[in-house]
């Protein structure tokens, strides 16, 4: 598995919606790769952070500021 696949996989992972082979090499990779690991963490910490926001939690100007850069990403 390479980097690019295990950004692909991190949610189903964290979700345990793998299948026992993807995870297997998923697992792997993970244990070869600090940037994949440092990866993982921040995603783990995303969740934890964002799931303390609340919609007044965040200005407008913050969630366009958001949402425009998932939509710059989703492009490249």
């Amino acid at each position: 598995m390479n980097c690019e696949d295990f950004v692909e996989l991190v949610t189903d992972f964290i979700e345990a919606a793998l299948p026992d082979e993807d995870e297997r090499r998923f697992v792997e990779h993970l244990a070869e790769c600090s940037g994949c690991e440092r990866y993982l963490d921040q995603f783990r910490q995303t969740i934890v952070t964002t799931g303390e926001l609340t919609p007044d939690g965040i200005s407008p100007d913050a969630r366009n500021q958001l949402l425009a850069a998932f939509r710059d990403w989703r492009r490249r």
